[in-house]
């Protein structure tokens, strides 16, 4: 079965990526944690939203910039993942990186969590930067080629 991919938005512009390229990078970054991708739906939206989800669904008060939903069975991943695109565009500023190496970050940081990595735990959030960095190590090789 082929992987679904869905690029939404919600009071944004979908932002211009290769998409064909993101899904082919999240499907490496899947299988190298042993998982397979069957269906992601991306939800790209304004601060506004990702509020409203945060409140509604996990009850927390404060922006974010990425919330996964998990619905995987076994190891075939399957969720939904909203990204504010305004907290993903202050957070870069904040740190001092370009907007889309953040937005990267951010996207494949959503697939890590459906592969079983977490990042709010003791030492934890190191594990999600190092999984989170060899991924951008392994999209910005798919650039060179």
């Amino acid at each position: 079965m082929t992987p679904a991919y869905q690029w939404l938005t919600s009071g944004v512009e979908l932002p211009e990526l290769d998409y064909g390229q993101l899904e082919r990078w999240i499907e490496q970054v899947a299988a190298a944690h042993n998982r397979i991708v069957r269906s992601l739906n991306y939800i790209f939206c304004d601060d506004d939203k990702i509020l409203e989800v945060n409140a509604q669904f996990l009850d927390h008060h404060y922006y974010t910039d990425v919330i996964t939903f998990d619905d995987c069975v076994g190891k075939l991943l399957r969720g939904d993942i909203f990204i504010s695109l305004d907290t993903v565009r202050s957070n870069a500023e904040t740190i001092g990186c370009e907007y889309i190496d953040e937005l990267y970050r951010v996207i494949i940081h959503g697939v890590l969590h459906l592969c079983g990595i977490n990042d709010k735990g003791p030492g934890e959030r190191e594990i999600m930067e190092a999984a989170e960095n060899k991924a951008l190590d392994l999209l910005a090789d798919i650039n060179k080629n």
